[in-house]
């Protein structure tokens, strides 16, 4: 789906710009931040910065999903989940074939606890949201994280799923799934990693 070109204000040195830039040309941060990857060295008062951009944009250009995504990924950055789960669920609205943001959702959805804590309902749409995600693209990150909550919530409760947390498992060491992807995982939940996974 194409975007409209939106106006708005570099968060770092206040320049005007067009989403049609995806960085900034006088200070180099970003303006358009399409993966997680492009905040990682961002410092929460400069994330603080973006969603406050960010938002403001929105509020003259609601559907863009452009300036939802960056919103989202900035807002699950600083730990606000449910405001990122309301910009990736509106930018699913936007581009529902995307498995990036079905995979964020996912984790935005668990609210920064255990998947154990999860209502049943959470679990579903997570269930929902990442066998979608998969079928669009197999990333050994995404298998782990659902092979997390497939353990936490249904092994650790005596309930049966499919595909268990086995199957995942393995697919993830199939996929390419890395120690630092796992720790950058467990640290964008907000949990500790259970003993052993």
């Amino acid at each position: 789906m194409g975007y409209r070109i939106v106006e708005l204000k570099c968060p770092g040195c206040d320049a005007a710009l067009t989403t049609e830039s995806k960085s900034c040309p006088y200070c180099g941060r970003p303006i358009v931040i399409s993966a997680m990857s492009g905040i990682a060295s961002l410092a929460p008062a400069e994330l603080n910065k973006h969603v406050a951009v960010y938002k403001k944009a929105l509020g003259e250009e609601p559907g863009n999903g452009e300036l939802l995504r960056s919103a989202a990924f900035c807002c699950l950055k600083l730990g606000m989940r449910d405001k990122a789960l309301s910009y990736f669920e509106k930018a699913i609205e936007e581009e529902p074939d995307d498995p990036e943001l079905l995979f964020y959702a996912s984790v935005a959805l668990l609210g920064g606890k255990k998947a154990f804590l999860a209502k049943h309902d959470v679990i579903d749409r997570i269930d929902t949201y990442m066998n979608a995600a998969l079928m669009l693209e197999e990333r050994g990150i995404w298998c782990y994280f659902w092979a997390y909550v497939k353990y936490d919530f249904y092994e650790r409760k005596f309930l049966r799923s499919e595909p268990d947390h086995r199957e995942l498992l393995r697919r993830a060491a199939e996929a390419g799934c890395s120690e630092y992807d796992i720790r950058g995982l467990f640290e964008l939940l907000g949990v500790d990693r259970p003993a052993g996974f």
